[in-house]
């Protein structure tokens, strides 16, 4: 590792190599999430995207859990009958969108519980990939909440209406097998084999050109907000642009020469 942060911080960053390894501390509140916590990950996703060798940013959660959501504590204290109580909202809702559009892919590690802010915040990243036993699940209808920062506007484009109503309408959790059945996630994997699978996985990112990754993030991101002409146009953009980068030579090199490609991410 070539940075670890104090033990004791309720947010940790470290950077490996082309990852970054960003944990939630707080096992002892099941990862819960304050809204220092959310600001810190804010401030960690903007050192992550402007540094050009972290080619991927690996979201988990200390203790066998990801998250089980907001701090109910500090939401019962600060918000709840408050006239600052959408603030919360706005607030987690903008750190989320800040994960989900950020140029680094993100993957999401789940164990334990992903309920409420945790599964709002499993949904923001770009890939998911679970323990089979995680219980993964909106949540904020079991104690008449409302989630303000993903869940209606980010999962009916993941699993459709329908499986969209049955998770939020019911609170019921998935296991890391059904939600991969349900479309939620990528992948799921005994508990004691995810640190494995989640290794591999990543290695079909950071192996992959910085400025490529880029690109094609950008444009799937945007793909379920545009009609088909603009689609067409920003391929046709993302082709011109990709073509006369020094990474697209590289790799066309690289491949007629039978030799892996050194990427500088230009």
């Amino acid at each position: 590792m070539e940075e670890t942060v104090a033990d004791n911080e309720e947010i940790q960053f470290e950077r490996d190599g082309h990852v970054a390894r960003v944990w939630l501390n707080r096992p002892w509140k099941k990862n819960c999430v304050t809204v220092p916590i959310l600001e810190r990950l804010d401030e960690i996703i903007t050192e992550v995207d402007a540094d050009p060798e972290l080619r991927v940013l690996v979201l988990r959660g200390r203790g066998g859990t990801f998250c089980s959501g907001f701090d109910l504590d500090a939401l019962q204290e600060d918000y709840i009958g408050s006239s600052t109580a959408m603030e919360v909202a706005v607030i987690s809702a903008k750190i989320c969108d800040r994960l989900y559009s950020m140029n680094t892919p993100s993957v999401a590690v789940l164990e334990g519980h992903v309920t409420a802010g945790g599964f709002e915040l499993m949904i923001s990243c770009d890939f998911a990939i679970a323990a089979e036993d995680a219980k993964i699940g909106d949540f904020h209808i079991r104690r008449a909440l409302f989630g303000g920062a993903g869940p209606i506007y980010r999962v009916p484009r993941m699993i459709g209406i329908r499986k969209t109503k049955e998770l939020m309408l019911t609170g019921k959790l998935l296991s890391g097998v059904e939600a991969a059945d349900f479309g939620l996630i990528n992948s799921s994997a005994p508990a004691e084999e995810l640190d494995a699978a989640v290794e591999e996985f990543i290695g079909h990112l950071t192996d992959k050109s910085p400025f490529q990754m880029r690109i094609t993030k950008m444009t799937i991101d945007r793909s379920l907000d545009a009609d088909v002409h603009s689609l067409m146009v920003m391929e046709h953009l993302a082709v011109g642009v990709t073509l006369n980068s020094q990474d697209a030579a590289e790799g066309v090199s690289a491949f007629l020469e039978k030799r892996e490609p050194k990427w500088t991410g230009r």
